[in-house]
């Protein structure tokens, strides 16, 4: 619904019909991560909530560790320990752990590292002599002391574990500073651990006691091009000062996205997911399908990816998934097709979480296409566990907007996956007055909402200043832009969980 940002070139940008596309940027290349296999998969809601307490992690710093072809530094700040492991400029320099585990099975792995260079320092993570992440992406910090972390899960073998980390080129590693071993609590008073295993009761999204709530968050922009706006600092940023409650993670299918490399797209996510939840809050596995409009040209693709999500994170309690970001020139009947192919791969590996279901015409419920919400209303998905979804950008869609998303979430469960305070463009001035109506309406409705975007893109629905990422700051107000400061302000405001 909202337009992206086209290919830079001289001259400036294509015109588009509004409502139609979103602006994208221009490409830039991205090496992600690979993982293995995270918390035993479960499709019991008991032991959900008990994967959701695990042990404290351990931390190995780099320095005590086994090296080959790296020295010991202390010459950039931030570290933990007494310092931290410089890697020499070449292929197959390594750190080697030795890791103790009380019990075999999955285990997160998170590598904090800092890279003062642009070039991404990929590194081979092997456990017991078998690679389970090859080429797991160390991207840069922006500086030598800006510290980040890189997070994967493998399965460890009760007693001692040998974990390997070696560079892949030859500019060598990052500068790594230790490993932590496991997975932390769930931290006190966070949405999850107030709300649990949500469902759909009625029209409403509902917590574990069957309590409607109103879940408040933000969602990435495209993580090809944006993916340096989600780290470490940004996230505990969301958590802590923004009082999110759900991090939308908005994967591209096209437009430079999943497709040009499946396996380290889904691998991001992995490592995305585990980050989030992590912080307590729920995390939307955003399909992000636009162009082509049909979901049905990326079905067999969106089988494979959520296959996988849903196998690895079956155990977790705080999983969404978004099955078709903005579903556009095809009818209701189509997409409800799609829905009623793509549901059962989820079901069949995780028949707890709820799913997301985009709607007609950029997710309008059909507005966009001089229709309306009775299509979806006389002709529902067959499944139980899901919610519809709507977008809209406050200073394009008016009153008829408005209305139809009022009186759809009267008759079936809704969810504004995503909203703008400006123009459909993504851009332009913001229209508070009527950004207002929309939350006050959501309020009133227990209707669960996500802003586009926690970003720093140029464009007014970036919530952050250009520059601002990778180094922040991000909490505050200092570095947002008029929109975010509004948004900001009423994600902080909390439902009553």
């Amino acid at each position: 619904m909202v337009l992206h940002r086209p290919s830079l070139r001289k001259g400036g940008f294509p015109m588009y019909p509004l409502v139609r596309r979103r602006f994208r940027p221009a490409a830039t290349s991205l090496a992600i991560l690979g993982l293995s296999c995270s918390i035993a998969c479960s499709d019991n809601a008991g032991e959900k909530a008990a994967a959701a307490e695990q042990s404290l992690a351990t931390d190995y710093e780099a320095e005590n560790a086994t090296i080959s072809q790296g020295v010991v530094e202390s010459n950039h700040g931030g570290y933990s320990g007494s310092g931290f492991v410089n890697y020499d400029n070449v292929t197959g320099s390594s750190v080697q752990f030795s890791v103790n585990a009380s019990a075999a099975g999955a285990t997160n792995l998170t590598f904090r590292f800092a890279n003062g260079t642009t070039a991404n320092r990929p590194m081979d993570i092997a456990v017991n002599g078998t690679v389970v992440s090859s080429g797991l992406a160390f991207n840069g910090t922006g500086a030598w002391t800006t510290w980040s972390e890189a997070t994967i899960s493998a399965n460890l073998v009760a007693g001692t574990n040998t974990i390997r980390a070696t560079a892949t080129t030859a500019n060598g590693g990052p500068n790594l500073d230790k490993l932590s071993v496991g997975t932390s609590t769930q931290p006190s008073g966070t949405p999850v651990q107030a709300n649990g295993q949500l469902k759909v009761c009625g029209t409403k999204l509902c917590n574990q006691n069957g309590k409607a709530i109103q879940l408040r968050g933000m969602s990435t922009h495209g993580l090809q091009w944006y993916r340096q706006c989600v780290n470490s600092a940004s996230l505990d940023a969301l958590a802590n000062d923004w009082k999110a409650d759900v991090v939308r993670l908005s994967m591209y299918i096209q437009e430079g996205g999943y497709e040009t490399n499946p396996r380290q797209y889904t691998d991001l996510v992995h490592s995305l997911i585990e980050q989030v939840s992590q912080r307590g809050m729920y995390v939307i596995v955003d399909w992000h399908m636009l162009e082509p409009g049909d979901p049905h040209y990326n079905l067999s693709r969106a089988k494979t990816f959520f296959n996988e999500i849903a196998e690895r994170h079956a155990s977790r309690n705080n999983i969404l998934y978004e099955v078709a970001n903005e579903p556009s020139g095809v009818d209701w009947s189509r997409i409800k097709s799609y829905h009623e192919q793509i549901i059962p791969t989820i079901r069949a590996k995780d028949p707890d979480s709820v799913i997301l279901l985009g709607t007609r015409a950029w997710s309008s419920l059909g507005i966009s296409d001089d229709a309306n919400e009775t299509e979806v209303i006389n002709n529902p998905v067959n499944a139980s566990n899901v919610l519809y979804t709507f977008h809209f950008y406050a200073a394009s869609h008016g009153t008829e907007y408005i209305n139809a998303l009022s009186r759809a979430a009267d008759r079936i469960p809704m969810f504004v996956t995503e909203f703008g305070t400006q123009t459909a463009s993504g851009d332009g001035g913001n229209n508070f007055s009527r950004s207002q109506q929309y939350i006050d309406l959501m309020a009133s409705k227990k209707i669960s909402w996500v802003n586009w975007n926690y970003s720093d893109d140029e464009r007014t629905g970036a919530v952050f200043k250009s520059g601002t990422c990778p180094n922040g700051p991000y909490s505050g107000t200092g570095s947002l832009k008029e929109a975010g400061v509004w948004v900001r302000d009423r994600t902080r405001t909390p439902d009553d969980f």
